[in-house]
């Protein structure tokens, strides 16, 4: 009898397969049942070969091997995860499987995880595609009763590939160029030096900035409202102070009368439904998760908990097909502070869903919705309860009425002075009622105070006049919300604009949050609080690659390239001959110039490998380390990790610096305690160990190899 093999990306999506399939009988990285086997992959198993494998000279990074431009591209085994692609490879060759169920994420890379597996395993046979946006056992069931021939998703697979090579070809080249032409360890991409580049550029405006002092005059009723002063060009600021206090006097205790009084109705439509970048970037605001953290937490409500859709997605509407779900997803909401507005809209049926429904916006994936599984947040964590959150309330808003007031502005005159209040007069809530406040940050207090009834011609009482000193400030410093805006929208210039904004700028939703932590691992940024700032390194690496490879417009013609790649539009490999050509010449042009790079954060303590000077730099989290310039050598030494212990005088987070007998905790206050004293007063507590364990999984991962043992020292002797 023959059966059906069923390839997953993740080993909990395949487990969750099998589980609804009936595949319940465990094999070595598979599951088998009835009619079905159910394996998966870990990620990418199978990847473009490295510089080496094409040819031995390789080896040595060398600018007269540049550039590199192999004829036809390999694909090798990737050694970690080798053991299952051996199992996925063994179960493609059993003479029973009749047919294979490409089940990896619905998207350009998921295509490209299967595919490549498939070729390097040599699989020929009948191939089908599960395409879906939910994990739910309803959503899984229909997915398998609705597959499609593999061969229809050919284009994306080869979009997929065209985007892989060409990063191989630009990526490999340049970096390799610019480490041997510079004698650093420096690397570029197409995707993220022109993100790195806005970070220097916004770096550069903030420190040409020279701020100036201006002041206003603002005057309270004795109605309860504000009002501010006006010049005869209606300007609020004025430079002079005097003539701002010469205001005031002339002002205070007087009357003035409105003059002009105008109310315009008005509605503000409710926000679309999320996709990735827009919940990244509010989950950002609200909580100050990173763009890693907020996906990491999307794939467990997706995967795991299975009440939120396929968060990759870059799309914030649904198509008409999805509408008769929306009353059982609202249904699974049906509890704790949603569940007033959920009856009131299924009360108020047919559903409102004019601002969610676009049937062309629609791409690979609809916008992320709550499922028809119900939330149970007894096993949810607290992180995980605050991003279903925001996606409950998006979608409760989205299907509720506009918000709808009255806007009214008024002049007021006193002698030959005018002033001017505006405000509201709120007639509905409408989709304000799915949020306990609503941001209001890009208005004034004058635009959203609430106006008493009024008359034109009425005399009103300017009970108190104050100046109001303000300075005129540079623009802020990206955080990682305003980086994922800039990311998605970058300031292109003349045609590519639009080209931009069509495809979603630099990156895609999945890859953005990637690009930002390789900026800040690779040194090239640094958190500092909420914003990210460029490093030394980082803008001197901006300055050295070519200018092309820097700005926004290369990623939108890549992008629409790769666009009308899958919609067939235009062939693979004439892209990616072109892709070659590119690659040689920014090759050449880095050969070509004259620039030069300097290590100014080099310190007088020699790597003990090679000898050559360390470099203080600062980790993704804050620690501190000591790094070799050398990348063949990597020698990384950690000197402070920032810990959970919490100072016992300020109850902020505790560094703990230092090696050996003379490790010890520092706070920003002053606070200082020997790691001996700290142990032992955690001991009494009977909290030490729990204090230090978050961090031993981290450290690594963080090149913090020496922190990291010696804190599993002391654990051990725990």
């Amino acid at each position: 009898m023959s059966k059906t093999l069923v390839l997953a990306e993740k080993p909990s999506v395949g487990k969750e397969l099998a589980r609804v399939l009936g595949a319940n009988r465990g094999g070595e990285g598979y599951l088998e049942g009835g009619s079905y086997l159910v394996t998966w992959a870990l990620g990418h198993l199978v990847t473009l070969a490295d510089p080496e494998e094409y040819d031995k000279k390789y080896k040595s990074w060398d600018l007269e091997t540049l550039p590199m431009l192999p004829e036809k591209r390999k694909l090798v085994v990737i050694p970690e995860t080798g053991r299952q692609f051996r199992v996925v490879q063994g179960l493609l060759k059993r003479p029973d499987i009749g047919e294979l169920i490409i089940a990896t994420d619905a998207g350009r890379e998921g295509e490209l995880v299967a595919r490549w597996i498939m070729e390097k395993a040599g699989w020929r046979g009948k191939t089908r595609r599960l395409w879906i946006s939910s994990q739910t056992d309803k959503a899984i069931r229909e997915g398998f009763q609705n597959l499609r021939p593999a061969a229809d998703y050919d284009r994306l697979y080869q979009a997929a590939e065209a985007r892989s090579q060409a990063d191989w070809y630009v990526g490999l080249n340049v970096t390799r160029a610019l480490t041997c032409q510079h004698g650093a360890s420096l690397s570029a991409g197409r995707v993220q030096t022109p993100t790195l580049a806005m970070l220097v550029q916004r770096e550069e405006e903030i420190r040409r900035f020279v701020p100036q002092e201006y002041y206003t005059v603002s005057a309270r009723t004795g109605l309860g409202f504000s009002a501010s002063w006006r010049d005869k060009r209606n300007q609020a600021r004025i430079s002079d102070k005097a003539q701002a206090e010469a205001l005031v006097q002339k002002l205070v205790g007087k009357q003035a009368r409105i003059v002009t009084l105008k109310k315009q109705y008005k509605q503000t439509p409710p926000p679309a439904a999320y996709d990735l970048t827009e919940l990244q970037r509010d989950a950002n605001k609200k909580y100050t998760y990173t763009a890693k953290e907020t996906l990491n937490l999307m794939q467990s409500l997706y995967e795991h908990h299975k009440v939120l859709t396929y968060p990759r997605t870059d799309s914030r509407y649904i198509s008409d097909d999805v509408v008769p779900t929306l009353p059982e997803r609202l249904m699974s909401m049906r509890f704790g502070s949603y569940a007033q507005l959920v009856n009131q809209l299924l009360r108020s049926r047919p559903l409102q869903t004019r601002y969610l429904v676009n049937n062309a916006k629609v791409t690979d994936h609809h916008a992320i919705l709550p499922t028809e599984e119900p939330a149970d947040f007894r096993y949810m964590s607290g992180p995980e309860q605050n991003i279903y959150d925001l996606v409950a309330r998006r979608f409760l808003a989205v299907l509720l009425p506009p918000f709808s007031y009255e806007e009214i502005e008024m002049t007021l005159q006193c002698g030959t002075e005018t002033l001017v209040a505006k405000g509201r007069r709120v007639l509905d809530e409408g989709w304000h009622a799915a949020y306990q406040s609503v941001s209001e940050e890009d208005e004034d207090e004058e635009q959203r105070q609430n106006l008493p009834g009024l008359q034109q011609g009425q005399l009103v009482e300017l009970k108190t006049v104050k100046v109001v000193t303000g300075k005129t400030a540079p623009p802020a410093r990206y955080t990682e919300a305003t980086l994922l805006t800039a990311m998605e929208h970058p300031a292109a210039q003349g045609d590519d604009r639009k080209t931009l904004e069509e495809t979603g700028g630099l990156g895609t939703p999945a890859t953005r949050a990637d690009i930002i932590e390789k900026l800040l691992s690779a040194f090239y940024a640094e958190r500092s609080g909420k914003s990210l700032i460029p490093t030394s390194k980082g803008t001197q690496l901006v300055s050295l690659v070519p200018e092309e490879l820097r700005s926004p417009q290369m990623t939108a013609k890549w992008e629409n390239r790769l666009s009308a790649i899958a919609a067939g539009q235009e062939r693979p490999d004439a892209f990616i001959k072109e892709m070659k050509a590119y690659a040689a010449q920014l090759v050449n042009e880095v050969k070509a110039s004259e620039k030069s790079y300097r290590h100014d954060n080099v310190t007088k303590e020699r790597c003990p490998d090679c000898g050559q000077f360390l470099l203080s730099v600062t980790g993704k989290k804050g620690n501190k380390m000591l790094v070799c310039p050398d990348r063949n050598c990597g020698y990384r030494k950690s000197l402070s990790v920032v810990t959970n212990a919490r100072c016992p005088n300020c109850h902020k987070k505790l560094e703990l610096r230092g090696e050996g007998d003379k490790r010890m905790f520092v706070c920003v206050c002053g606070y200082r305690e020997k790691l001996s004293d700290f142990e032992k007063r955690k001991e009494d507590k009977g909290a030490g160990k729990r204090d230090v364990q978050k961090y031993l999984s981290n450290q690594a991962s963080e090149g913090n190899t020496a922190m990291a043992d010696a804190l599993k020292k002391w654990m051990e002797q725990e």
